[in-house]
């Protein structure tokens, strides 16, 4: 309780519900009970819970991140993909011959891409906890694996996004509407790099930069009325993945 802030006057309150609610609960349960009211107390100390400004900024903010983590992990599997399918033998070789590095990098693709897709269309809670091991994974895999990157960048901006994934209060969830134009922008971000990537498209031009468009597109669609500096200003947090994927395509 000492780390709630001491303006904090609910703090008491909290308190007593808390001894309350736990005085009938299992030993597991009581653990997670505290581990609840400790992380409260640290988000209102941080000043993100839902009723700070900094809450209800990273709200605003998460469905994007999530949708620019489905899209980013999506292009890398679909590179991953097309190298299998390019490459001279048989898909199913290539498959069965995948070290174990390389096998547990697609795996924390596909847990970033798969999350943030669960997350936007229904699971909220699922995704958001998929999306998190997926992106912290992800960067943590650089330190062993650095040679499947382009870039330290790349585990750099993942810990960003899923920084800001955390940040969200775990009581709130965007409207279906957000979600929704979240989960769009991705699918449009995505789209043509897979088509490049798999050679399902003439024309060759470079579309490194396409999905950070996508973003700011979708950002000032969906924030230019009523004009939300506040808005923009969210979606820009959401960009580091499509940042790091600009600078090293372009």
């Amino acid at each position: 309780m000492r780390l709630y802030p001491a303006r904090y006057a609910a703090a008491d309150e909290i308190l007593d519900v808390h001894r309350e609610m736990r005085a009938d609960l299992s030993w597991g349960a009581r653990l997670r009970a505290d581990a609840d009211l400790l992380a409260h107390a640290v988000r209102v100390r941080l000043g993100l819970d839902s009723a700070s400004a900094g809450g209800r900024f990273f709200e605003l903010t998460t469905p994007f991140a999530l949708g620019v983590t489905a899209a980013y992990g999506g292009i890398l599997l679909m590179r991953w993909y097309a190298g299998i399918v390019i490459s001279p033998g048989s898909t199913w070789s290539h498959v069965a011959t995948t070290d174990l590095r390389e096998g547990l990098h697609v795996l924390f693709l596909a847990l970033m891409c798969g999350g943030g897709i669960v997350a936007l269309l229904k699971y909220w809670r699922l995704g958001v906890a998929l999306s998190i091991v997926g992106l912290l994974a992800f960067a943590a895999d650089w330190l062993v694996a650095p040679g499947l990157y382009d870039t330290p960048l790349q585990a750099v901006a993942a810990i960003l996004t899923a920084l800001v994934v955390v940040a969200c209060p775990p009581d709130r969830r965007p409207e279906r509407k957000q979600a929704a134009v979240a989960g769009v922008m991705a699918a449009v971000a995505w789209f043509p790099s897979a088509l490049i990537l798999t050679r399902g498209f003439v024309v060759s031009t470079d579309y490194g930069a396409w999905p950070l468009l996508a973003l700011a597109f979708t950002g000032l669609a969906w924030y230019a009325r009523p004009p939300s500096l506040r808005g923009l200003a969210a979606v820009a947090a959401a960009s580091p993945l499509f940042l790091a994927h600009a600078a090293i395509s372009l």
